[in-house]
């Protein structure tokens, strides 16, 4: 499906050349997360600061991850007002978690949050993600926990949200999910891909029910100068062009 099946006009000149750059990576990111089968109908949200200012975007209420578009992503503030004529809603639970963190952590220009089956599952589980394969070993010096407080709409539960974050980029909510924070959308996005990962080595290997082994301690102490020095100090920007140029063949039409 596409936005002329839609009906949403396309925006592109009306925003700034940054600011469309970033809806692109964004409706990209949305149908990636579809592709991969993290999405959860409509009920989660990617979201990402426009450049320059304190407002972000977000996915217009009511359409399927692999549906959304460049054009037809919603323009809120920090309050959830919308700054750019839309005809969509937002969901006000998506609008609870995203916007303290863009507010807390002015190095979140995306944050992305799911509810796939494998990370609801760990999140469940009270040792929380175990150091028991490589994709763990990539995401845990960065991980923390939050407890869960029902469905995300109590304007109270943000400080507590944001102190449970701190300085990681990578979440756990426990019963509900996991959640990634990047510098870019592209960031956010690999690290969710390592998280994801992770947790379906740890759904697979524990439904083995043999004893495992997990990484030792000075293994684990070293994974943020390894990772850099296997990516080259290009982070995500070594894997995006390749994701984007996958979902032009599958699924064309987001930057539209």
């Amino acid at each position: 499906m596409n936005d002329r099946i839609l009906d949403i006009p396309n925006v592109r000149q009306q925003v700034s050349s940054e600011e469309w750059r970033t809806r692109v990576d964004l409706a990209a990111a949305y149908r990636l997360v579809a592709l991969f089968g993290w999405d959860d109908l409509i009920f989660t949200h990617i979201t990402a600061k426009v450049p320059g200012t304190e407002d972000f975007l977000i996915n217009p209420y009511g359409l399927m991850f692999e549906e959304i578009t460049a054009s037809s992503l919603v323009r809120i503030d920090l309050a959830g007002a919308k700054t750019m004529d839309s005809p969509f809603e937002i969901n006000p639970a998506g609008f609870t978690i995203h916007s303290c963190i863009h507010a807390a952590r002015h190095d979140a220009t995306c944050v992305m949050h799911t509810h796939s089956l494998n990370g609801m599952a760990v999140s469940a589980q009270r040792d929380g993600l175990l150091p028991i394969s490589q994709f763990a070993f990539s995401v845990l010096h960065s991980l923390s926990y939050h407890g869960y407080e029902g469905l995300a709409l109590n304007e109270e539960e943000k400080p507590r949200l944001v102190a449970d974050l701190g300085q990681n980029n990578v979440l756990m909510l426990r019963n509900h999910g996991l959640l990634t924070i990047g510098s870019s959308v592209a960031e956010a996005f690999q690290a969710m891909h390592r998280l994801e990962a992770a947790c379906m080595v740890q759904v697979r290997a524990l439904a083995g029910g043999k004893e495992l082994i997990p990484i030792p301690e000075p293994i684990l102490a070293g994974a943020r100068q390894q990772l850099q020095a296997v990516r080259l100090g290009k982070g995500a920007s070594l894997t995006w062009p390749g994701l984007l140029r996958r979902l032009d063949r599958v699924n064309p039409g987001f930057d539209a």
